[in-house]
């Protein structure tokens, strides 16, 4: 008979004790900002409807899930993102929603996807959204919010930083090379998501593809790379100048006056110098309508951390009604890989607050004892064990690193007293058990 796998499927992970405490650690401080920036938690089920996700993303995301039929032979989806399930939930109640609402929450997600350092089928995401609110003070302050979560975990802006972009920007970009319609605009923006990951020559042939002028596309590359370079709003205009300089510019420095309030904005939360402007950062979700941001760790292979932005049209989309939104999501993964490789990771200690020791005449008294501490909200062990001596007992309790043992014999116990011994310091004290609740508060 083949025994059982000893291992997890790929790209899925065991968290014993010490990966558990880290992974909580992680959680716990994600949670603490979200509630000084005042966002509620919310969460939904592990499970949606295919549809869910085939409306917002297309049919080709199917290839990317973990979907089947359940025994009802409805089609579903472990989910793969939270934004979905988020747009469903809060389109239930957009009549009576409070605006803004502002939200998070800390999920299991899950991609079929080929397991790759930074990047696990199963995964952890904090999610934070705003929702009815089309200002940029919403981007601004999702983007301090982000930021706020990696300096929790002591990151300096040597460690990691935020690369703003914008894709409006990227939309009117298009159009001074005349591509209005949506597919095109679509094909176009996934070739500029990728346009880091691969070569100048693929590229081009590929913007020959869109653009069947083979002159065209070569003009379009060559501007496109200038305006990837752009770190300035007015180095942006520029480019858009010398592309076309006798063409309507409103709309364009329409734009660019939002793009400076949110800049403003930045600057007023005190996190502008942690922010680049930087056009190559497009997203690759279609749903994005707006600015967008990804926080990268720093150096030349440092990985996305987080990403998100402004996504005003998938409340129309999926359910039916307009709405304004924004939000990011931030991965446990590489956050994980980064405070381990800054030694920033708590380490792990395994340890109680008492361990209580004791002659097996006084089992019942120790017991009893273990309870009422318990009770009083402290973490206590004793030994499961019917025969074990006390000897074997204090060994136990000191390789389990309890803060305090607390001895019962015979003869402390007919005096109405027990022993206890600070493992730390070495100090021990006789205490009267009538008394032991005050002076353990104490």
């Amino acid at each position: 008979m083949k025994g059982i796998e000893r291992e997890p499927l790929p790209g899925f992970r065991d968290f014993e004790p010490a990966d558990c405490a880290q992974r909580n650690f992680i959680f716990n401080q994600w949670r603490s900002v979200a509630h000084t920036f005042g966002y509620e938690e919310f969460d939904g089920p592990i499970v949606e409807p295919l549809d869910l996700f085939t409306q917002k993303s297309g049919p080709e995301i199917v290839e990317q899930l973990f979907s089947f039929q359940d025994k009802g032979e409805r089609a579903i989806a472990l989910r793969p993102e939270m934004t979905p399930s988020l747009v469903r939930m809060v389109g239930k109640r957009l009549a009576t929603l409070k605006r803004p609402t502002k939200w998070f929450n800390i999920t299991e997600q899950f991609r079929y996807e080929r397991p790759q350092k930074g990047r696990l089928r199963s995964f952890y995401q904090f999610n934070a959204d705003i929702i009815g609110e089309s200002s940029s003070a919403a981007d601004a302050e999702l983007i301090a919010l982000a930021i706020a979560t990696f300096q929790k975990f002591g990151l300096k802006k040597e460690h990691f930083h935020v690369r703003l972009s914008d894709r409006q920007l990227w939309v009117l970009w298009l159009k001074v090379f005349g591509v209005n319609q949506e597919q095109e605009v679509g094909v176009l923006l996934g070739i500029l998501d990728k346009w880091e990951r691969r070569s100048p020559e693929s590229i081009q042939e590929d913007l020959k593809t869109v653009f069947k002028d083979d002159t065209k596309a070569v003009l379009f590359f060559g501007a496109t790379e200038l305006l990837r370079k752009a770190r300035t709003l007015d180095a942006i205009r520029e480019c858009f100048h010398n592309c076309q300089p006798s063409s309507d510019m409103e709309a364009l420095d329409q734009r660019l006056s939002e793009f400076k309030v949110l800049l403003q904005e930045l600057e007023s939360l005190s996190v502008r110098d942690w922010v680049t402007l930087d056009l190559t950062i497009v997203r690759g979700l279609a749903y994005y309508t707006g600015f967008v941001f990804e926080v990268f760790e720093s150096g030349d292979q440092g990985r996305a951390l987080a990403g998100g932005g402004r996504y005003d049209h998938l409340f129309e989309k999926l359910v039916g009604q307009p709405m304004p939104a924004v939000g990011f999501a931030a991965g446990d993964v590489t956050l994980t890989d980064l405070l381990r490789k800054q030694t920033l990771l708590r380490p792990y200690q395994s340890s109680v607050d008492y361990y209580v020791v004791f002659e097996q005449t006084e089992r019942q008294q120790a017991l009893l004892l273990a309870q009422q501490l318990r009770a009083a909200g402290f973490s206590v062990l004793y030994s499961l064990d019917l025969q074990k001596d006390l000897g074997k007992q204090q060994k136990k309790a000191y390789t389990d690193a309890s803060h305090y043992v607390i001895t019962l014999t015979h003869e402390l116990t007919s005096k109405g007293t027990v022993q206890i011994k600070d493992v730390k310091s070495g100090i021990e004290q006789v205490v009267e058990l009538k008394s032991l609740p005050e002076y353990l508060q104490q």
